[in-house]
C-alpha cells in the first residue's frame, strides 16, 4: 500500500489546480491495455508511441531493446516520459513472459491469415499490443507466441504505415471503445495512489532535498 503520509507531504508542494489535474487524468488512465514495441530502430518512433500512450490514456509502455540500446527522445515525447511507466526488457522472451504472467493476451499488430480488423477486435479482455520494427515488422517469436492478430483496414496501394502512426490509430480506436463500454477498465485505487506519488515526485523541483527532509523528520 502506498505511503499516504508521504503522499500528503509531497502534495503540500503542489497547487490545488495541479492536484485536481492529476486526479482528472488518472480517472482516464488504464492498465487494461498495454503497448509493447520491439527493437524499434528509429528513436523518434519510440518516443512518438510513448506520446500516443500518454495522450490516449495507456499507462504502461513496454520497450524491448534486444538489438538497439535506446533512450527516450524527450523532444519528441514532449514530457510524456514523466507520466507513462516505461518497462524495459533486454529480450522479447522476457517481455512476453512478464506480460503473460500479468494475464495479458499477446496481440501482434500485423497482417496475418487469422487477423482481426481493428473495429472487430474484442476489447473485453486485457491485451498487450505489440508493434515491430519499421523495416522487418515483428519477430517470429512474437508471431509464434501471439494469442491474436490485429490489423488496420487499408484501402490504398500502400500496405503498411509507420509504427508511430499505426500505434496512434490503434490506441485511439481501442481506448475510445473502452471509454464507451461498461467494462471496469480504470486504474485500481492503490494504483492511483502510487501514480499520485510518482507524478508528484516528477513535478516537484529539488525533489531529492525535499525527500531527504521528509525521511529525516520521520527518523527523528
Amino acid at each position: 500500500m502506498p505511503d499516504l503520509d508521504y503522499l500528503a507531504y509531497l502534495e503540500e508542494f503542489l497547487t490545488d489546480a495541479r492536484k485536481e489535474k492529476f486526479l482528472k487524468v488518472l480517472s482516464q488512465r488504464t492498465n487494461h491495455f498495454t503497448v509493447a514495441i520491439e527493437d524499434v530502430f528509429q528513436l523518434h518512433n519510440t518516443s512518438a508511441v510513448m506520446r500516443s500512450c500518454e495522450v490516449f490514456g495507456i499507462q504502461q509502455l513496454n520497450v524491448v531493446e534486444e538489438k538497439f540500446g535506446k533512450s527516450i527522445d524527450k523532444e519528441i515525447a514532449m514530457g510524456a516520459q514523466k507520466w507513462v511507466d516505461v518497462n524495459r526488457f533486454e529480450s522479447i522472451s522476457d517481455c512476453i513472459q512478464d506480460l503473460k504472467a500479468k494475464n495479458y493476451r499477446i496481440i501482434a499488430t500485423t497482417p496475418h491469415e487469422n487477423d482481426c480488423l481493428l473495429d472487430d477486435f474484442d476489447i473485453t479482455q486485457p491485451a498487450a499490443l505489440f508493434f515491430g520494427t519499421e523495416r522487418d515488422g515483428l519477430s517470429q517469436e512474437v508471431l509464434d507466441q501471439a494469442d491474436g492478430f490485429l490489423k488496420i483496414p487499408m484501402r490504398g496501394f500502400t500496405e503498411s504505415l509507420n509504427i508511430s502512426v499505426s500505434a496512434a490509430i490503434i490506441i485511439q480506436n481501442l481506448m475510445s471503445r473502452l471509454h464507451h463500454s461498461d467494462l471496469n477498465w480504470q486504474l485500481k485505487e492503490e494504483e492511483i495512489l502510487q501514480k499520485r506519488i510518482d507524478w508528484a515526485r516528477n513535478t516537484i523541483k529539488d525533489i531529492k532535498r525535499i525527500e531527504a527532509r521528509y525521511f529525516a523528520e520521520r527518523k527523528g
